[in-house]
């Protein structure tokens, strides 16, 4: 166990120490916006870039592990959009919010964090993998959904060049695409950038979980929805078991991947599902309440399962 607490406490601490923060200081929300930037759209992507170029080609075109992560994913937010669209009497865009709390992890901020403290360099392709191609397959479906349901008068036209913004002009995917032709022309950049991208790469984590942190923290909890009973347990644990057995029924697939899959897996739903509710004005409360309540209970379901993959009981 001491391994295990080795690696979540302070994982789990910086989010800890964000979240503290967001509730105690009397700071506008605002302020955050600089630091969010920050991550997203240099020191996360400087991380993926400086890892994946030094990868060799042909570990990046693992077909069948991609197809596996972005169909239980999936799978996972027809379950959950189908429950959602049951409890909601039929109100198609809080079942799209429900199906993206039940199937997107929070792969951006977390996800990179844990799976390089817990398994290395190896996490590195296929984290971004999982990153790159489920933010695809929910870029995707969100504006369609929301679409039908109607809360978005956008002509099909205006979706299509919507949905190519929103997956091929993301930070995370720009630096994976650059990054794979870098490691398929084996082009690696001058010394003084490599060691920028270091100092960028080593702030990526903990800026990351740090405000994560903070925006819980900034977001109120006025009560607990009564579907997260069956949401949160889709997310944090149905989603790991079912994607472990499919890639297990593959087979071929590196150790390091299923564990890496199976620890993107098991994260919170990330703050996205908020921030998507604020632009459809649907959801929005309970969508807070979603990422926050999601986020304390993955810390007894991230652990377990980091207890499974540190003491060799995932039967990989």
């Amino acid at each position: 166990m001491s391994d295990v607490f080795t690696l979540a406490l302070p994982f789990f601490g910086l989010i800890f120490l964000g979240f503290l923060s967001g509730k105690i200081a009397d700071l506008p929300e605002s302020g955050l916006s600089w630091l969010n930037f920050f991550v997203v759209y240099i020191a996360l992507p400087s991380l993926f870039f400086r890892l994946i170029s030094r990868t060799p080609l042909e570990e990046l075109s693992n077909w069948s592990f991609v197809m596996a992560t972005t169909t239980t994913t999936y799978l996972m937010f027809v379950l959950a959009f189908a429950f959602g669209l049951w409890r909601s009497n039929g109100n198609m865009a809080e079942a799209t919010i429900q199906g993206l709390a039940g199937s997107y992890s929070n792969i951006g901020y977390m996800g990179p964090g844990l799976t390089l403290a817990a398994l290395g360099p190896a996490a590195t392709v296929p984290t971004a993998l999982i990153f790159c191609f489920d933010s695809m397959l929910l870029f995707t479906l969100i504006p369609i959904f929301m679409a039908l349901a109607g809360t978005d008068d956008k002509n099909w036209r205006e979706l299509t060049v919507l949905v190519i913004k929103k997956v091929f002009l993301h930070p995370f995917v720009i630096a994976t695409i650059v990054a794979v032709i870098a490691a398929g022309f084996q082009i690696q950049p001058p010394n003084w950038i490599n060691t920028m991208l270091q100092y960028l790469s080593n702030a990526a984590a903990p800026c990351a979980l740090f405000a994560m942190g903070v925006n819980v923290g900034l977001r109120k909890l006025n009560r607990v929805p009564g579907e997260l009973a069956i949401l949160l347990p889709i997310k944090l644990l149905l989603h790991p078991f079912l994607l472990f057995v499919l890639l297990e029924t593959i087979g071929g697939i590196p150790q390091a991947w299923v564990q890496t899959a199976v620890l993107m897996a098991c994260l919170p739903p990330a703050a996205n599902v908020f921030i998507v509710a604020q632009q459809y004005k649907t959801y929005v409360e309970r969508a807070s309440a979603t990422v926050m309540v999601g986020t304390l209970a993955s810390v007894v379901t991230v652990t377990f399962f980091l207890y499974l993959i540190t003491q060799g009981l995932l039967p990989v």
